[in-house]
């Protein structure tokens, strides 16, 4: 699955495909394709030496971290 970012072109929306699949999927320009559109939520995951410190400091830190965080 490919996962890219919408973005507004003119008066439309655009998904580009990036050039290592279609060479992949050996695409050709004006070729159809489909396409099934499913919004996604990407979270980052943490290392596990970060977690465990972010999980000592938590209740300490809570209000700095959630002001990084932009919440």
């Amino acid at each position: 699955m490919i996962t890219q970012k919408l973005r507004k072109v003119g008066n439309s929306y655009v998904v580009t495909i990036p050039k290592a699949e279609v060479e992949r999927q050996k695409l050709v320009e004006g070729q159809l394709v489909a396409v099934a559109i499913q919004p996604v939520e990407v979270r980052p995951i943490l290392a596990q030496d970060l977690r465990e410190a972010l999980e000592e400091t938590w209740t300490e830190d809570e209000p700095a971290y959630r002001y990084l965080g932009g919440h």
